[in-house]
C-alpha cells in the first residue's frame, strides 16, 4: 500500500452504509487506498476518516431494502466496466486531484477494483474506480479538478444534498509509478522528489530537436513527481500568458518532428520592463518555480535579465496590488535552467546547440548535390549559408565537403586581399586536376575593413577575373527545417533530462545554469557567463577586432578552422620539412565499412602533404599487402571527393595481420620503409594493433608508431566512446525507422520489429531507440527475458487504446542481432503477435546493410579529419623518440608501449592510450566488447522516455 495521501481537493464528505458489512468494508477501503485515519466514533456508530486533504463521514444504518439496491448498482457498474461508461450512469461522482494517475492506476490493480480510465488505459488523464457503497470515486491529474456533483452518497428521494465544505485544491508529491534505479542518469544524488512546478518555453529563432527538448522535460520532471507546464508562443507567450499544464501523452511521437510544436516568437514586449512584470505575474499565477528556456544567445541572456530582476519584479508587483503577499513568500525565487538550441551554433561554452548538426545536415546534403553537377560542368558555385555572426556552419561544412574556399565573420582574411587570396587557391586547386570549385560564405562574412562580403562580390572574382562559369546558391530557410537528425534528438533528450535535473538540485544560492555538450560528455555551465561571452565576441566583431574574436571562441572551432586551413592547403609548392626528415606515414581500413573512412584516407593524405610527407594507402586489407603488395602513395588528385564518399576508396575487409601472414606484412613494412601507421577500423581494427604490438619483439618493422582510429557502427571498441561510423548509422537507422512509424501510425494495429547490426554491442540499438522513441528495445547485454517480454507485450497492447488521429507515434520495437541466439527478428514478431491475441499485429523488418551504408554524416566527416590530423600529429611527434626499429635487442620501453594506441573520446577528452594496456585491462576479447559499457546508463533512460516498465530480476512475479 502506499505510504503518503493519493488525492487532494475535496475536504468533507458525507457517505452512509446500508449493513455491517459494507459499512467495515467502506472503512477499510478508505483507509487503505486513500491513506486516511480514524478520528472519530459517532454516536449513530459512524466514523470519521480524515487526514491533512481529505475528510469522510461514514455514518450506519441498517436497511435491507437499501443495502439489496447498493448491491445491485455495485453490480450493474461492475457489469459496464468494459461496456460502458460509469460516468454517464451515475448522477452522483466526485474526483480528486492527484499527482501520479499511474500510482493510482497501479494501486487499484493491487487492491483487485474495477476501473475505468480515459482517455485510455496506458496512458489515463482520469481513472474511475467504486466504492463499496456504490459510489464512483473519480482521479485525474488536472490540478483544477472538482467534484463534478456536491453529494456524495447513493442517491434517493428523501436524501438532503448537503454542500461540500470546500473546492479548493492542493498538492501532494507522490512517489511515481516507474521504479527509479542508481542507474538512472538524471537522479540528482540524495534527490527527495520535492515537488517543483516546471515550465519550458522555446524562443528565437526554431531549430530542429526542440521537440526533443520538450517531450523529455516533460517526461522526466513528470517521472521526478513534478508538475510541467509549456509556454507556447517563447517569450511573447510567457508575456502574454500562453501557459499550459502537459503530460505524459501529450509528447507522444514528438522526437521525429522537426521546428517547435509549441511555437516561438520574438518578442519586443519582454525587451521591455512592463513585459517582464506580465510574465512574472503569469509565473505566479500559474504556481510556477522553475522555467527552463531552450533557445538562442538572445533568448538565453533575456532569460538571464529576467532571473535577476526577479525580485524587483515580485516586488513591484506586490505593490502594484496584482499578486498577493502569500504569493511573494512563496516565489521569492525563481529557478531558471538553458538549453542551446541555434542552428548557428554561436554560444561559446558548447561544442554543439541542438540543431546546428541538423542544419549541418540538410547543407552538406545540398552541397553534394552541387558539387555533382559543378564536376560535371566543371563549373564554380558561390553557396551562401546561414549563421549570422558565426561562421560554425560554414566551417564544418567546408571542411565536410573539401570546399575550396570559406568565408568566415570570424576569420576575415588579412595577410592579403581576399580576392587575390582566393585566385590563388581557385587557381591552384584547378592547376592539380580538380575540376569543379565550391565556395562557401556565411551571411555575416565581412572583409579585413569589416565591409560585407556578397556572393555577388565573390561571383564577379571568379567569373571575371579566372573566367569560370559561376553560379550562386542561396540555401535559405530549407537550412532549418526538416526532421532533427539523431545526434540532435539525443543530445536534446539528454539535455533537457539534465536541465530537470539542475532545477531539482538548486537552492536559492545556485546560479543559473546552461546545460552545454563537450566531446561525449554532458555539462553545467554558468549561464551568465556564457552569455558574458557570447556578448564579448559580438562586440570585438563590432570592433574590428577579429582575433580577440576568434581567440574566445570554443576550442573545437578554432581547432576545426586549423584543420580546415590544413587540408586545403594541401599539395602546394612549399614544403613544411627537409627531403631528409620525410616520413612515409601509411594508412589502412580494417573490418566492415563505416561512414568517415574515406574523410578520414582524404585528411590524413592532405595533411601529410602539406606537412611535407608522404601519404602512402595499404589497399583492402592485410590480405591486399601480404599477397598482392597492393600499397602506394596516395596523390591528391586522387583522393579529391573522397572526403563525402561512403564505404572505403582504399578497400577493407576483416582478416588481422596474423591471418593474413604477420611475416610477410613485416617485410613489405620494411621494403617500403614505413615510419608511422594510421588504423581506421573496429574491433579488428584494435586487434590488429594489438598483433603489430606484440609482434614487435621478432619484427623491428613494427617498431614505429601506430594509431587506431576506431571507425565500426557496433561502436564496441575499448578506449572510446565514439567510433566513425556510428554516427552515420545511427541517421540511417532513424530513418529508416521513422518511415516506418509512420506506416505504424496510420494502421493502427500494427506494430513493427526491426533487427538491428552491432554484433555484441547493443549501442546502436540503445541509441536508436531514444532517437526514435522505440516501445521496447533488446541489446545483446540483456537478452530477452520472457518476464520482460510479456510485460512488453501488454504495455504495448494497451498503448493502441490511447492512438488518436494524428498521432504520428508508431509503434517499434528494436531487436539487435545478437539479442537472442533462440529468436529471430521474424520469430519475435511472430510470438507477440500471437501473445497479442488479435489486439494488433507484429511485423519483422531487417534495414541490413543499409545501416553501413550510404553518404557520411556531417559529424563522422569533420570527426574523421580531427583525429586523423590528430593521429598523423602523434606519429610525427613519436617518430622523434622511436629509435629502435634498427636495434638488435628488443627492449620493453613506456615510450615504445605508448607509441601504439587508441585514439578514442572519452567523456569531454580525446585521448590517446596504450593498447596493450586496453587489450589487457579494459577488453572482454571473448565478447568483443570493453569491459565498462560506457552507454549502459543511457538505456535506463531510453525505457523511461518512453514509458516501459523494466521488470528485475530481483522482483517478484
Amino acid at each position: 500500500m502506499v505510504k503518503n495521501s493519493m488525492v487532494h481537493g475535496v475536504t468533507r464528505v458525507d457517505l452512509t452504509a446500508y449493513s455491517a458489512e459494507s459499512f467495515e468494508n467502506a472503512i477499510q477501503f478508505y483507509l487503505a487506498f486513500l491513506v486516511l485515519d480514524e478520528l472519530d466514533q459517532n454516536e449513530d456508530g459512524g466514523v470519521v476518516l480524515a487526514n491533512s486533504h481529505v475528510y469522510i463521514k461514514i455514518s450506519y444504518k441498517e436497511d435491507g431494502e437499501m443495502e439489496r439496491k447498493v448491491n445491485d448498482r455495485l453490480m450493474n457498474l461492475i457489469e459496464k466496466t468494459t461496456s460502458g461508461d460509469w460516468r454517464a450512469v451515475s448522477s452522483n461522482v466526485l474526483v480528486y486531484t492527484v499527482d501520479d494517475i499511474g500510482l493510482v492506476k497501479e494501486t487499484l490493480k493491487r487492491i483487485g477494483l474495477p476501473h475505468q480510465a480515459y482517455p485510455t488505459e496506458l496512458t489515463p488523464a482520469q481513472i474511475y474506480t467504486l466504492d463499496p457503497l456504490g459510489n464512483v470515486v473519480g482521479f485525474t491529474g488536472n490540478k483544477l479538478a472538482i467534484a463534478t456533483e456536491i453529494p456524495f452518497v447513493l442517491p434517493t428521494e428523501e436524501d438532503d444534498e448537503s454542500e461540500l465544505s470546500s473546492k479548493e485544491s492542493s498538492y501532494t508529491n507522490l512517489t511515481s509509478l516507474m521504479r527509479t534505479t542508481s542507474g538512472y542518469p538524471s537522479l540528482p544524488f540524495g534527490h527527495s522528489r520535492t515537488h517543483r512546478n516546471i515550465a519550458i518555453l522555446t524562443s528565437g529563432g526554431d531549430a530542429p530537436g526542440m521537440n526533443s527538448v520538450i517531450r523529455a522535460v516533460v517526461r522526466t520532471a513528470l517521472f521526478k513527481g513534478c508538475r510541467v507546464y509549456i509556454v507556447r508562443e517563447g517569450l511573447e507567450g510567457l508575456v502574454k500568458g500562453y501557459i499550459e499544464e502537459f503530460f505524459w501523452e501529450d509528447v507522444g511521437g514528438w522526437n521525429s518532428q522537426g521546428g517547435t510544436n509549441i511555437g516561438t516568437a520574438k518578442s519586443n514586449a519582454f525587451l521591455q520592463r512592463r513585459g517582464r512584470l506580465l510574465a512574472a505575474r503569469n509565473l505566479i499565477i500559474h504556481d510556477i518555480d522553475s522555467l527552463i528556456v531552450c533557445g538562442g544567445d538572445g533568448s538565453l541572456a533575456a532569460a538571464d535579465i529576467f532571473k535577476h530582476e526577479w525580485h524587483s519584479l515580485i516586488s513591484e508587483l506586490l505593490s502594484s496590488h496584482l499578486i498577493k503577499i502569500e504569493q511573494l513568500h512563496s516565489h521569492k525565487h525563481l529557478t531558471i535552467c538553458g538549453i542551446s538550441a541555434s542552428i548557428d551554433n554561436d554560444i561559446p561554452v558548447t561544442d554543439a546547440s541542438i540543431g546546428a548538426y541538423s542544419a549541418l545536415d540538410r547543407i552538406c546534403k545540398a552541397l553534394d548535390y552541387i558539387q555533382v553537377t559543378a564536376e560535371s560542368t566543371s563549373r564554380a558555385y558561390v553557396v551562401e549559408i546561414m549563421g549570422g555572426n558565426c561562421g560554425w556552419l560554414t566551417l564544418l561544412a567546408g571542411i565536410a565537403t573539401a570546399a575550396d574556399y570559406i568565408f568566415l565573420p570570424e576569420c576575415p582574411q588579412q595577410k592579403e586581399d581576399w580576392r587575390t587570396h582566393l585566385q590563388r587557391i581557385v587557381k591552384r586547386n584547378r592547376r592539380n586536376g580538380r575540376r569543379n570549385t565550391l565556395v562557401l560564405l556565411c551571411e555575416g562574412a565581412v572583409a579585413a575593413d569589416s565591409t560585407p562580403i556578397t556572393s555577388r562580390d565573390v561571383h564577379q572574382v571568379l567569373s571575371e577575373e579566372l573566367d569560370i562559369d559561376t553560379r550562386i546558391t542561396v540555401l535559405g530557410h530549407v537550412q532549418r527545417g526538416g526532421a532533427p537528425v539523431a545526434y540532435d534528438r539525443i543530445l536534446a533528450t539528454l539535455q533537457g533530462v539534465e536541465a530537470v535535473s539542475v532545477i531539482l538540485e538548486s537552492t536559492p544560492d545556485t546560479p543559473s545554469y546552461l546545460i552545454a555538450v563537450k566531446e561525449n560528455k554532458i555539462l553545467r555551465k554558468d549561464l551568465q557567463d556564457a552569455v558574458r561571452q557570447t556578448f564579448k565576441i559580438s562586440t570585438s566583431l563590432k570592433d574590428r577586432e577579429f582575433e580577440k574574436a576568434f581567440r574566445a571562441k570554443e576550442a573545437e572551432f578554432i581547432e576545426h578552422y586549423h584543420n580546415f586551413l590544413a587540408i586545403n592547403a594541401a599539395d602546394q609548392d612549399k614544403k613544411l620539412v627537409k627531403s631528409a626528415s620525410l616520413l612515409n606515414i601509411a594508412i589502412i581500413n580494417i573490418g566492415a565499412p563505416a561512414g568517415g573512412m574515406n574523410s578520414a584516407v582524404y585528411a590524413m593524405a592532405s595533411y601529410c602533404m602539406w606537412k611535407g610527407h608522404r601519404p602512402i594507402a595499404i589497399y583492402n586489407g592485410w590480405s591486399g599487402l601480404a599477397r598482392h603488395e597492393s600499397i602506394r602513395s596516395l596523390k591528391w588528385s586522387e583522393i579529391v571527393g573522397w572526403q563525402s564518399r561512403g564505404g572505403s576508396e582504399i578497400g577493407t575487409n576483416r582478416e588481422t595481420p596474423n591471418e593474413a601472414d604477420v611475416g610477410m606484412i613485416a617485410y613489405y613494412f620494411q621494403k617500403y620503409k614505413i615510419d608511422g601507421l594510421i588504423i581506421v577500423g573496429g574491433f579488428e581494427g584494435f586487434e590488429s594493433l594489438r598483433q603489430l604490438e606484440k609482434a614487435r619483439e621478432l619484427f623491428p618493422a613494427f617498431r614505429i608508431p601506430m594509431v587506431l582510429i576506431p571507425a565500426t557502427l557496433s561502436n564496441n571498441v575499448p578506449g572510446t566512446e565514439y567510433s566513425l561510423g556510428s554516427d552515420t548509422a545511427l541517421n540511417s537507422l532513424t530513418e529508416f525507422c521513422d518511415n516506418i512509424g509512420i506506416s505504424s501510425a496510420a494502421t493502427k494495429d500494427k506494430a513493427y520489429v526491426v533487427e538491428v547490426q552491432g554484433g555484441n554491442s547493443g549501442y546502436l540499438a540503445t541509441l536508436t531507440s531514444i532517437a526514435i522513441g522505440a516501445c521496447a528495445t533488446y541489446v545483446p547485454e540483456e537478452g530477452i527475458s520472457l518476464v520482460q517480454l510479456s510485460e512488453d507485450i501488454e504495455t504495448i497492447s494497451k498503448s493502441f487504446d490511447c492512438v488518436q488521429t494524428g498521432d504520428h507515434a508508431g509503434k517499434i520495437i528494436l531487436k539487435s542481432q545478437n539479442a537472442s541466439k533462440a529468436m529471430s527478428a521474424e520469430k519475435l514478431a511472430n510470438i507477440i503477435t500471437e501473445e497479442a491475441a488479435g489486439k494488433f499485429e507484429a511485423k519483422s523488418v531487417i534495414p541490413g546493410h543499409l545501416q553501413q551504408g550510404g553518404t557520411p554524416s556531417p559529424i563522422d566527416r569533420t570527426r574523421a579529419t580531427k583525429l586523423a590530423i590528430r593521429a598523423v600529429d602523434f606519429i610525427l611527434e613519436k617518430s622523434k623518440v622511436l629509435k629502435s626499429q634498427d636495434d638488435v635487442i628488443y627492449e620493453h620501453t613506456k615510450e615504445l608501449t605508448e607509441s601504439a594506441v587508441v585514439l578514442g573520446v572519452k567523456g569531454s577528452n580525446i585521448l590517446f592510450t596504450s593498447v596493450k594496456q586496453l587489450y589487457l585491462f579494459e577488453t572482454n576479447v571473448r565478447d568483443r566488447m570493453p569491459k565498462v559499457i560506457h552507454w549502459d546508463g543511457i538505456r535506463t533512460l531510453s525505457d523511461h522516455m518512453a514509458g516501459r516498465r523494466r521488470i528485475y530480476e530481483d522482483e517478484d512475479n
